[in-house]
């Protein structure tokens, strides 16, 4: 059985090692759209330059408006920004606006919409939905529900974190012990983003996300380590102090964090609401993680009880292989 469960970890290691996994994922296009007069409006807008929407995509303007001049095109780090000069015979609320090319990327897009009299807009775009309109005004609650579904998104979507997630579910026992856990973890992710994003803390993104691969090892190897040794000696230091083990591996993924926003920018006008509810996404994602793990636990250990071991221990290994392979990337990077 333990041959298999290896067979099973290998395999999966595989799978999705070779897929380039960063500490965060997170990096959608965005979009901003600045009125400097009644007529006039400056568009800024990034993509990363490896994507088929930064090489060919392009934005779809308001009706009302028409482009003033050439665009400019640079780049900043691995992005194109390209900004044009826009001018608009006629109120934009109401109108359309969408990526060209979206639709074919695997991204989403964040649109800033930024009049001189009136509240500054938040809009996301998708895939499914490369369009949207400018509401006639904008409300806080905007940017409230824009990044919190970013910061679910991101932790759901981000392999780092969610293997993070797992392999705490895979160690301990108990739905609120590891609730308790994975809410230390964002206390402590939350001081590093919000200081690192107001500029108050640094630390470079390479050697970050390193550690952050190498925390999902250290996790993996408690895990089997803890399985191993059932009952032969007394609980790991990470089963009896989980939530200090979590808290500081926490600090580190803040640093991730504030990487990916830093990526996708803030609205100036409302960085709080924007941080706050970013982390609350953050956190609904982590206990949606968990709410999952347990629900398929659950579910092999009544269908099949002596499968529940060996799915542990396949899946600790597979969790380790991955993070290994990513450690080893970044460090060569």
């Amino acid at each position: 059985m333990r041959g298999c469960a290896l067979a099973i970890a290998c395999f999966l290691g595989l799978l999705f090692g070779g897929t380039e996994a960063h500490a965060d994922e997170l990096r959608p296009a965005y979009v901003e759209l600045n009125q400097v007069s009644p007529s006039e409006w400056t568009l800024l807008w990034k993509a990363s330059a490896q994507s088929r929407l930064g090489r060919s995509g392009d934005v779809i303007i308001p009706e009302v408006c028409s482009t003033v001049g050439e665009a400019k095109r640079h780049f900043a780090a691995s992005n194109i920004l390209t900004s044009k000069m826009l001018k608009c015979t006629g109120s934009i609320a109401g109108q359309s606006i969408g990526l060209k090319g979206l639709e074919l990327s695997t991204t989403d897009a964040l649109v800033r919409v930024a009049p001189l009299n009136d509240e500054t807009q938040t809009l996301r775009l998708t895939p499914d939905a490369p369009v949207a309109t400018i509401a006639q005004k904008d409300a806080i609650a905007n940017v409230a529900w824009t990044y919190t579904i970013i910061g679910f998104e991101h932790i759901v979507l981000g392999f780092d974190h969610l293997l993070f997630v797992l392999a705490l579910v895979l160690l301990l026992k108990g739905g609120w012990l590891v609730a308790k856990t994975v809410t230390a973890f964002t206390i402590a992710h939350s001081i590093t983003l919000i200081g690192s994003t107001l500029g108050y803390l640094s630390l470079p993104s390479q050697p970050v996300e390193a550690i952050i691969a190498l925390s999902i090892v250290f996790l993996a190897v408690e895990i089997v380590k803890a399985q191993r040794d059932k009952g032969q000696t007394g609980p790991r230091l990470s089963e009896r102090f989980p939530w200090i083990v979590a808290f500081l591996f926490g600090l580190l993924h803040g640093f991730g964090f504030a990487g990916a926003l830093a990526e996708i920018g803030l609205p100036q006008d409302d960085v709080p609401m924007a941080l706050l509810t970013f982390n609350l996404g953050v956190e609904i994602g982590q206990l949606f993680i968990v709410a999952v793990a347990f629900a398929l636990l659950a579910l092999i250990r009544n269908f099949r009880r002596s499968w529940l071991q060996p799915v542990k221990t396949a899946t600790s290994y597979a969790i380790g292989i991955i993070a290994t392979y990513w450690f080893i990337e970044r460090m060569v990077a």
